[in-house]
């Protein structure tokens, strides 16, 4: 062999080995250096509280009384070093995919017929939300109950895979990023669910790999009237109440999706610098009756990653998007949908979802809270067992 040959040998061995390099799936601890803590804890307990208004019931947005006392929580009574525990408890990787670090919990169960199902969250949720459902799902009481090997990403931008690098990390990429990362385990048959953000990745991953995808599990299908008055005609009582439910979050609470979708580098200033202020902005989507340690515990993610700005860069892409989705999702649908979350539409669910089997609404009897509490939006945590058995049953009927 010539000494070009050999050259050109050892150049194809070097550009496999940086291939296998980057798409190596790598063993994972959430380890945060003590020195980010202890940043941490002064911050808080240096901060600079608002003025406010006497007696405006929240109207104005989120009060000094209610971040106040999460702020307390978080500065006096919430363990980190315990809430780390608890996730290094879960087996946990990275992998290079399109230049993102994407960063997962992969817990297999011991059934050997177990399926495949990957589960994602959104904003300003994270894999937190879905902690309380990896036994249950993974290693059911009863034979009968399907298992799973549950596959749990943080989007890219989120957590622990670190802030995106480049811009166009939209839900089409992501979709496209979750069905290389099930493919690259080995799961050529999978399925997917998901909440919030995640509830509009899956059904999209359905449209990417819908020969592999056997089912689709979400807490809501975001369809919306298109602007065609015949939408209207057969609309019953309860879907008009849905519909004025809906325009009163946007005339009251839809701010944030707002500067997320337009000027998130402006907003990231200040939810970098100030870990109360990341705990306002993103406390105001996670209902009053969550417990402090899950509000805490989600942002605390947020502000030890350094990804407060790179996740609200994800309604930014998505608004600027120029790719859009083809049609109506085909694979089997399954809707449960909790009382006090986004309440879902069903004859505007049905225009862009063709296979809707399964659809149930519940009432976990949660409190009620104030007129802008949003309880069951994170329903993995506040209702595990109703949205357990509802995937239970969805999905069985699949296997």
């Amino acid at each position: 062999m010539s000494n070009l040959s050999n050259a050109h040998a050892s150049a194809g061995r070097a550009a496999n080995t940086t291939d296998e390099a980057a798409t190596a799936i790598r063993p994972y601890r959430v380890e945060i250096p003590q020195s980010d803590l202890d940043d941490l804890q002064a911050r808080l307990d240096r901060t600079l509280w608002p003025d406010e208004l006497p007696v405006t019931g929240g109207s104005y947005g989120m009060t000094n009384a209610r971040v106040r006392k999460l702020a307390d929580y978080w500065r006096t009574e919430f363990d980190w070093r315990a809430f780390e525990a608890r996730l290094n408890a879960y087996p946990q990787f990275l992998t290079e995919i399109d230049g993102q670090d994407i960063h997962f919990l992969h817990v297999r169960s011991s059934r050997p017929d177990a399926t495949p199902l990957i589960v994602m969250h959104g904003w300003p949720g994270s894999v937190v939300e879905f902690l309380d459902v990896v036994a249950p799902l993974t290693e059911p009481a009863s034979v009968d109950d399907p298992a799973f090997h549950l596959v749990i990403p943080s989007l890219p931008g989120f957590g622990f895979g670190g802030p995106t690098r480049e811009a166009g990390w939209d839900h089409h990429r992501t979709a496209r990023t979750f069905v290389e990362l099930m493919h690259r385990l080995g799961y050529d048959r999978y399925a997917a669910a998901g909440n919030d953000g995640g509830s509009i990745i899956a059904p999209e991953i359905s449209r990417i790999d819908g020969e592999h995808v056997i089912g689709v599990h979400v807490t809501q299908l975001f369809s919306f009237p298109s602007g065609d008055p015949a939408e209207f005609a057969s609309f019953t009582p309860a879907d008009y109440a849905a519909l004025q439910k809906l325009q009163w979050f946007y005339e009251n609470m839809f701010s944030f999706n707002t500067l997320h979708s337009q000027q998130p580098q402006t907003l990231a200033f200040a939810i970098s610098d100030s870990p109360v202020g990341l705990l306002a902005w993103n406390a105001q989507l996670m209902g009053e009756s969550l417990d402090a340690e899950f509000v805490v515990a989600n942002v605390a993610i947020y502000w030890l990653t350094r990804t407060a700005a790179s996740a609200i860069r994800f309604y930014y892409e998505d608004a600027h998007a120029t790719e859009k989705s083809g049609k109506p999702t085909t694979a089997p649908i399954g809707l449960a949908m909790f009382a006090g979350d986004f309440e879902s539409i069903r004859r505007l669910a049905e225009r862009d979802h063709t296979n809707i089997v399964s659809w149930h609404a519940y009432d976990a009897n949660l409190p009620a809270g104030g007129p802008r509490n949003a309880a069951g939006h994170y329903a993995a945590h506040e209702a595990t067992d109703l949205l357990v058995g509802d995937m239970r049953g969805f999905f069985a009927t699949l296997i």
